[in-house]
């Protein structure tokens, strides 16, 4: 993606703040700030979706729920895109909740299949390649 540069005014708490998160993150002022951005974006064009960290970095999930959105579109692929069985499959999420994260599929899709298909590339094989400390077999 081609970058701007611009120049913006921001109150020295926010500033702070940034500052802040990206010391905590090791990471740049300026890629924290992009996407701390972006996620504000994101959040505006989908309401009901929320970021937070996770084991494996920040994430799109379903407000008030702890689920990613990519579980349940991985869930919603799986009931062949029938909303009420989805609905069934996550009776405790409101309709408003499921529909965030389809809207939130629809508008960042690419990103959400990136996600399922990390996980369904981990096979058990994998996962002691990578965490041998899973295994049985120890030594």
């Amino acid at each position: 993606m081609r970058a701007v540069q611009k120049s913006l005014r921001i109150p020295q708490d926010t500033f702070k703040e940034i500052e802040r998160i990206a010391d905590e993150s090791g990471r740049d002022f300026s890629s924290t700030t992009k996407d701390l951005l972006m996620e504000a974006i994101k959040m505006r064009r989908c309401p009901g979706v929320v970021f937070a960290n996770g084991v494996s970095g920040r994430r799109a999930r379903i407000a008030g729920s702890g689920l990613e959105v990519w579980e349940v579109i991985s869930n919603y692929r799986n009931v062949n895109q029938d909303f009420q069985r989805l609905r069934r499959t996550y009776h405790w999420l409101t309709e408003q909740q499921l529909s965030a994260a389809i809207g939130y599929y629809v508008s960042y899709c690419d990103e959400i299949d990136r996600l399922i298909e990390r996980n369904e590339s981990w096979s058990k094989e994998k996962v002691v390649k990578k965490y041998p400390f899973l295994s049985r077999e120890r030594v």
